[in-house]
């Protein structure tokens, strides 16, 4: 999965519709081009990619000033569909790496709460199965010390261990506080991401 890419498409669904711009502008402000590493070149391919599968749409072409003109894009019924997904995928995956994580947190609000809730609760059943085989990995190595694994690897399970203990405290916080009420989500009274705009 690309941040970039579940980025773009919440930025122009977002704002119903958007010129390159726009988003660019709009990331930034989140400093997305350091959690996300997303940059300014990326944000047009992932336009034009997109595009070409359908996923956006041109809808207006507006003079530059005293640049390039400005190509404004707005999502499909297939993007609104992809959005959902990546931002579901992301928000619930454990596998996938920061920036993915990082970009479906900034987007999270665009979901119903009970929705995002269940799938960080799936995300949390993965990490305490791998806090659980981090800790039986350290158990095993002290059983079996001796026989040609060295010492020290027990420091890669201490720290896989203490980088998902930290993850699920975190975790374990944004659910209590998604259920005590924190946050404006879709479908809520003063709701301003949560559903496309009208085409």
């Amino acid at each position: 999965m690309s941040a970039t890419r579940l980025l773009v498409l919440g930025v122009v669904r977002m704002y119903g519709r958007a010129h390159g711009y726009q988003v660019r502008r709009e990331l930034l402000t989140w400093s997305a081009d350091k959690w996300a590493n997303v940059q300014p070149g990326s944000i047009y391919h992932a336009l034009k990619k997109m595009t070409a599968e359908d996923l956006l749409e041109q809808v207006d072409v507006e003079p530059g000033e005293g640049g390039p003109d400005r190509t404004a894009y707005r999502l499909t019924g297939e993007g609104e569909q992809e959005y959902q997904v990546l931002l579901s995928k992301a928000l619930s995956d454990p596998e996938l790496n920061h920036p993915d994580l990082s970009a479906a947190i900034s987007l999270m609000t665009t979901l119903p709460r009970a929705r995002v809730i269940n799938l960080l609760r799936h995300r949390l059943v993965h990490l305490r199965a791998e806090q659980q085989q981090a800790t039986l990995m350290l158990e095993e190595l002290k059983v079996n010390m001796g026989q040609g694994t060295p010492e020290h690897v027990g420091e890669l399970y201490r720290l896989w261990g203490g980088i998902t203990d930290t993850s699920l405290a975190w975790l374990e916080g944004l659910i209590a506080r998604l259920e005590a009420g924190e946050y404006v989500m879709a479908g809520e009274s003063g709701d301003a991401f949560g559903e496309p705009p009208a085409r």
